[in-house]
């Protein structure tokens, strides 16, 4: 159950407070991570019988407690004196062990302000058992407790303090800023971020925003949003690039009764990731515009055709002309719609569109629509249907329309994965004794090939009512990615 169905269900928060706690629990591994601890989301039921786990988070930096999820556990009201405390008083309660340099372990309970109301309260506990604890720990430990007594006054989090990316994590490096901006603390994984970027001495007691800066002039001018970030003003993300290293900085500004007393920075290299995204980013590229020359070739070739018919005096080589000129546009159609794209997908009824406007150009008496929709299709199953369902088209006209005239329907029936497409004309119909495996000309019998092998369906033919028209139909499964 999600914390959404959760806080609808069995509380009587608002939209706008069960927003807050979307907001909370989307940042809240930081957190986790800091605190060495599991982190449980406590709502309080509509009828105050009792508070009710909407969600739960696990540290990366050590043992669980709860190796089996509890979200949707009610707890009746009695059972959890820690979080019915802290929801009264509104206050941090700790009952933990806090000696010295040990440490501390047991449990808290944080209140989640939102406005004027305690609207959750989050249980902190951590599985390690007590010990001496280094540096890095008590440092991780002290940003905790300010980030739950930020909580506790809705301080943490806020409106742009989450990121959109895959944000830096506790564990690939942390910076501690004073008010004044000045590091106080780098944990071993930022400084070696950083000396990846040409630091080679300890940050501890330097302005971290003119170090950045020192370092990001080399590659050009500096954004000013690189001042804000790495003095720890504001919250948010930046990419710093030095040479072929690009690092990536999060700041958490820190506040203790609404003044700003320092910042969290986190700090990620994160240069193989964007030489990753660079180079995909050139892949796309590359592949668009091979579409785009293939289409042009296409072109090039359908022109050369046509001016070829123009000089042909014999009618039935005219029309074979004419007829592959069809055939190279129906594909080079498909390659114009990929030349477009980010992806290998095409919106096949754009295509469908055009292959319909085709045949319709062909005879004043013939009127040709579009029924359903076929949707996004990969770009092997769209060149190929492309071609299929031109052929069906034009010989739809050709065989059952051309001296008459009347209409051709081109209908699509989309089911998850399964398509069918068909297409209905209500003219000669189907002649006698027909057999497509014994009567097919060369457009039927490419038709037959592409359903049959590079579709991997089938193709059937019905005859119309009262003998007139005939119903071609494609059925076929589209392969998932």
């Amino acid at each position: 159950m999600d914390l959404d169905r959760l806080a609808r269900e069995r509380t009587d928060l608002t939209s706008a407070q069960i927003a807050h706690l979307h907001l909370l629990t989307a940042d809240w591994t930081l957190l986790s991570d800091l605190s060495f601890s599991d982190l449980v989301l406590w709502l309080p039921t509509w009828n105050d019988a009792g508070f009710v786990a909407a969600a739960q988070v696990r540290p990366s930096t050590g043992p669980t407690v709860y190796p089996e999820d509890i979200v949707g556990l009610f707890a009746a009201k009695g059972r959890l004196r820690e979080i019915e405390r802290a929801f009264h008083s509104q206050r941090v309660v700790r009952n933990r062990m806090d000696e010295g340099s040990l440490l501390p372990v047991g449990t808290e309970a944080i209140p989640v302000h939102n406005g004027q109301r305690v609207v959750a309260v989050i249980a902190r506990r951590s599985g390690l058992s007590p010990r001496e604890a280094g540096e890095l720990e008590r440092t991780y430990r002290e940003i905790a407790d300010v980030l739950c007594q930020m909580i506790a006054e809705g301080q943490f989090p806020h409106e742009g303090m989450q990121d959109s990316s895959t944000p830096p994590r506790v564990g690939d490096g942390l910076l501690l800023l004073n008010a004044q901006g000045v590091v106080t603390y780098a944990s071993p994984n930022a400084r070696s971020a950083f000396r990846r970027m040409g630091v080679m001495s300890d940050l501890t007691g330097r302005l971290l925003e003119h170090e950045v800066r020192r370092l990001a002039a080399r590659s050009g001018p500096v954004d000013e949003s690189v001042g804000v970030i790495c003095a720890g003003r504001g919250a948010g993300s930046v990419d710093v690039e030095v040479g072929e290293v690009t690092v990536s900085l999060r700041s958490i500004p820190l506040v203790s009764a609404r003044i700003r007393t320092g910042a969290v920075l986190l700090v990620r290299d994160v240069t193989d990731l964007r030489m990753g995204e660079r180079a995909l980013l050139t892949k796309d590229n590359t592949i668009r515009e091979i579409h785009h020359r293939v289409k042009n070739n296409l072109q090039t070739v359908a022109a050369l055709l046509r001016m070829q018919s123009r000089r042909l005096e014999d009618p039935s080589a005219r029309a074979a002309l004419e007829e592959s000129v069809r055939r190279v546009s129906a594909i080079a159609l498909v390659h114009e719609t990929l030349s477009q794209t980010d992806v290998d997908a095409v919106e096949f009824d754009a295509v469908a569109d055009r292959l319909v406007a085709m045949v319709a150009d062909l005879g004043d008496d013939v009127s040709v629509v579009r029924e359903g929709q076929i949707g996004t299709l990969p770009g092997s199953v769209a060149s190929s249907l492309a071609l299929v369902v031109a052929e069906l088209l034009q010989n739809a006209y050709e065989h059952g329309l051309q001296e008459l005239g009347g209409q051709i329907t081109l209908s699509a029936e989309r089911r998850g994965r399964r398509l069918r497409v068909g297409v209905v004309d209500d003219g000669a119909g189907l002649p006698a004794g027909f057999a497509p495996e014994t009567h097919a000309r060369l457009g039927l019998q490419i038709v037959q090939t592409l359903v049959r092998d590079d579709l991997k369906g089938s193709l059937s033919w019905e005859p119309g009512v009262h003998g007139r028209g005939t119903t071609a139909r494609v059925d076929l499964v589209i392969p998932g990615r």
